[in-house]
């Protein structure tokens, strides 16, 4: 990435709003900023946003609306609030982004509200999960899923087949608190017993003591919340290593079962259950015709749920562009998301006119054998489910 990347942009005496406004006039093409991990242990969401992004744009002739698109991609490098912000800044102030998208972690989203609220920036979250970051901004939308959106029914499927007691073990942030909370409140209302909470540092590497907690605990499942890549594979391990599986204790996961890391499990993985929004092997043809678009743009990307969310998300962009004629008008340009309804590669999805979240099918999937690849086999939609967390 260049030196931009990282720079600070020095405090204007002007509101971010009346720069905006100047610097603006007689755009020729529409831009779109994206901001997420590009370096680093989470650089793969980066790409997946770009590839998704861009699969979209190519499957639209390279316009949207008639509009060129002008990406320009920021990196993050990880969970940095403050890095965050400023590259945010800079692409609305220097860059004059129309749009901005991505946002892998709750942090960097919170970080950017204000500036997006001042300056009415359509913003579109591709990932990040917590429930009241769309309450932060009346200009966030998002794509992706939250937390109780995908842990309550898992709730109730795992009640329903018997399960009545529990050990939570999360990643100690905001998504993972979420996701302790909504699996606590929904088990616990429907007679379960989370017999232990744990919450693990999110730079943990060594997942065998917490392995070894929830053996002991008595527990007949264990529900896990963990981010995106080598802490999956690492809890697994421990999983199986510690014979947690050999003594009966349930996994019930959401996105732990990543098509990104899925084939690095092995067999280890085969059985593993998850409630998510999302399958590469969603049997559908708007998902063929999303996985072929991929594929095209990339020999190195996956299907999975960050690059639908971009995917979604650019039809989002889309669709707002249409609505305003290619100008910037974040109040027009809202008023039409939250009017969507579409056909993704995931299933039937809509944008909340209240919430600005997207309402999609949640589904139980399984990890089974497809030839000689792992898949996550939808084995049940939950049906609809809205976000669950917003009012708790």
């Amino acid at each position: 990435m260049d030196s931009s990347v990282t720079r600070i942009l020095r405090a204007s005496c002007l509101p971010l709003a009346l720069l905006l406004s100047a610097a603006g006039a007689g755009a020729q093409t529409v831009k779109v900023g994206i901001v997420g991990p590009f370096s680093g242990p989470f650089a793969h969401y980066g790409k997946l946003f770009k590839d998704g992004a861009e699969a979209y744009v190519a499957t639209q002739g390279g316009k949207l609306a008639g509009q060129g698109i002008d990406f320009i991609y920021r990196d993050t490098g990880g969970p940095n609030p403050a890095v965050t912000r400023n590259l945010a800044q800079e692409l609305i102030v220097k860059d004059k982004v129309d749009y901005l998208g991505g946002f892998v972690f709750t942090p960097n989203a919170f970080a950017v509200a204000p500036l997006i609220q001042e300056t009415k920036t359509p913003t579109v979250i591709f990932n990040a999960a917590t429930s009241d970051i769309t309450t932060k901004s009346d200009y966030f939308i998002r794509t992706s899923y939250t937390l109780w959106q995908v842990t309550v029914p898992m709730a109730q499927h795992a009640y329903k087949k018997g399960v009545r007691k529990v050990v939570t073990a999360v990643t100690d942030y905001a998504p993972g608190v979420d996701a302790e909370n909504s699996f606590k409140a929904e088990f616990g209302k429907l007679g379960g017993e989370v017999v232990e909470s744990i919450r693990m540092p999110i730079r943990t590497t060594d997942f065998a003591p917490f392995a070894q907690r929830i053996k002991a605990s008595g527990a007949q499942a264990v529900y896990v919340f963990l981010p995106g890549g080598p802490p999956n594979l690492g809890f697994v391990k421990a999983y199986n290593e510690n014979g947690l599986r050999q003594a009966g204790v349930e996994f019930l996961g959401t996105a732990e079962m990543d098509e990104f890391d899925l084939q690095k499990f092995g067999d280890s993985a085969l059985g593993l259950s998850t409630a998510f929004h999302y399958s590469a092997a969603h049997d559908s043809e708007e998902n063929r015709k999303f996985v072929a678009a991929l594929a095209k743009q990339s020999k190195e990307t996956v299907a999975n749920y960050a690059s639908v969310g971009a995917w979604d998300g650019m039809y989002v962009i889309h669709k707002m562009i249409e609505a305003t004629a290619g100008k910037r008008d974040g109040d027009k340009a809202i008023a039409a998301a939250t009017a969507l309804k579409w056909e993704s590669p995931r299933g039937p999805v809509s944008i909340d006119a209240k919430t600005r979240h997207i309402t999609q099918n949640v589904y139980l999937r399984t990890v089974e054998k497809s030839g000689d690849r792992l898949i996550n086999k939808e084995v049940q939609s939950f049906g609809l489910q809205v976000d669950h967390g917003l009012g708790k």
